[in-house]
């Protein structure tokens, strides 16, 4: 979670540099988030770890997309090899979460369709 919260931040400085570059205003942004001691939130309402990866893989999974289509959209060689990076960054993070789930028994695969030949 760290490293995906991490390459997220260097991300983002990435883009607000390159469109400072470019002369192009940033929005406010908003202060950071205060830190909550695990102690602090309630144990009905916390997340569980399956939950937090299987969001964790659904936004990888929304940043390879959106990494693809600007690079195929791009008319700047410049941004379509950054915005690749990224997508090699989160296609790397995705295997690592991917790896995770499978180890700590959290991926659940859907039962297996079984076809029978009097079926058809």
């Amino acid at each position: 979670m760290e490293e995906a919260i991490e390459a997220g931040q260097r991300e983002s400085k990435q883009i607000e540099a390159l469109l400072k570059e470019n002369g192009i205003g940033l929005p406010p942004t908003p202060p950071e988030r205060p830190k909550a001691s695990l102690n602090d939130i309630p144990i009905g309402a916390r997340f569980q770890d399956p939950e937090i990866t299987a969001a964790l893989s659904a936004h990888i999974a929304a940043g390879l997309i959106a990494c693809s289509t600007i690079m195929g959209e791009s008319i700047r060689e410049d941004i379509g090899m950054l915005f690749g990076q990224f997508h090699t960054q989160k296609a790397q993070l995705g295997a690592k979460v991917l790896r995770l789930k499978k180890d700590k028994g959290w991926l659940v695969p859907p039962p297996l369709h079984h076809h029978k030949a009097d079926d058809c």
